[in-house]
């Protein structure tokens, strides 16, 4: 690895095609004596995609991702990081990946920075190069003041940072994050967003989560695991079907208030995490856009977007699993 690419987040490879495919799981299978975890589980990731894991606690996404890593070994089928099968070429494989597990594997006597020289060591990095990576990912992730501090004394929302830290010291091809952003604070998930988005611009992210949100906020594909089958694949759009009834206005900051704006006839808004709210429309007839969006305006909010209601991201999945919840 050459000093240059120590202060990037890309993998110091050649240039590759934002579509190359990076990860190739096919009809992945493992079973825990009478308990089948994940059956047949098939996808492919794409360079620049961030995939969401998207499933209830049980459902079989730890497992999968587990496979991939080569953790676990899959009673059937295989997986490729980088056109690298995982079982047979374990090594080499892990060298294309950083991977943050839902238990962070933290040496408790350690301070945090040697730890992560233990970490880039164990990968090969050479010591130069080493440290200004430590550097770089610290001062990303604001672990400078904690790199002294025994990792056994950090609180729940550092050590989360340490273990995004040892999964990114080696700027890795393809990053697989499992539950990255529990025990955070609300900054600091914003944060790790934000870092998510960053490295998707280089490599392939997979991140599992049983929170809708996080996967509404950041994912540009969802993958649904239930019961250890893949039962849906796609963006956001291609999962929600569009209503062949209802309309409904989207309008910026909290919306309108139907109370205090009895001529229009709009539901109370819900919501959202992008800064928008949705309303449903109650006329009978489409709306007129020229009209709504000048009393929209008088209101004090303004109107983004008409059209065709569709489904919020729960009741996608809702539908998908015939009602069993995750977390909202």
């Amino acid at each position: 690895m050459s000093e240059e690419s120590s202060g990037a987040l890309a993998n110091n490879a050649p240039p590759a095609s934002p579509r190359t495919t990076v990860i190739e799981a096919s009809q992945l299978s493992r079973s825990f004596g009478e308990t089948k975890a994940a059956q047949d589980v098939s996808f492919e990731v794409r360079r620049g995609e961030i995939l969401g894991f998207l499933g209830p606690n049980g459902a079989g996404k730890s497992t999968t991702l587990r496979m991939i890593t080569g953790l676990i070994a899959a009673d059937r089928g295989s997986a490729k990081i980088c056109g690298i099968d995982v079982a047979t070429h374990p090594i080499e494989a892990k060298k294309k990946f950083g991977y943050l597990p839902e238990s962070i594997p933290l040496y408790e006597e350690m301070e945090v920075i040697d730890y992560l020289r233990f970490i880039g060591s164990a990968r090969g990095i050479a010591k130069a190069v080493l440290e200004k990576s430590i550097d770089r990912i610290s001062k990303r992730l604001g672990l400078l003041p904690m790199l002294r501090r025994r990792c056994g004394t950090l609180s729940k929302g550092f050590r989360q940072r340490v273990g995004l830290a040892q999964a990114l010291i080696h700027n890795p091809e393809v990053v697989i994050l499992d539950e990255p952003t529990n025990g955070l604070d609300p900054r600091q998930i914003i944060e790790v967003r934000s870092l998510i988005r960053e490295l998707a611009t280089d490599c392939a992210v997979i991140f599992s989560t049983h929170i809708l949100q996080e996967i509404a906020a950041i994912c540009t594909r969802i993958i649904v695991i239930h019961s250890g089958h893949l039962i849906a694949d796609g963006t956001p759009d291609e999962l929600a079907g569009d209503s062949s009834e209802d309309w409904q206005v989207v309008t910026s900051g909290s919306g309108v208030d139907p109370e205090q704006c009895p001529g229009l006839q709009l539901a109370p808004g819900v919501e959202g995490s992008t800064g928008e709210t949705v309303h449903r429309w109650l006329g009978e007839s489409a709306p007129d856009l020229g009209d709504l969006s000048i009393q929209i305006y008088r209101s004090g909010s303004r109107l983004l977007h008409v059209g065709r209601s569709r489904e919020s991201l729960e009741q996608v999945y809702l539908r998908l699993t015939g009602g069993e919840r995750v977390q909202a």
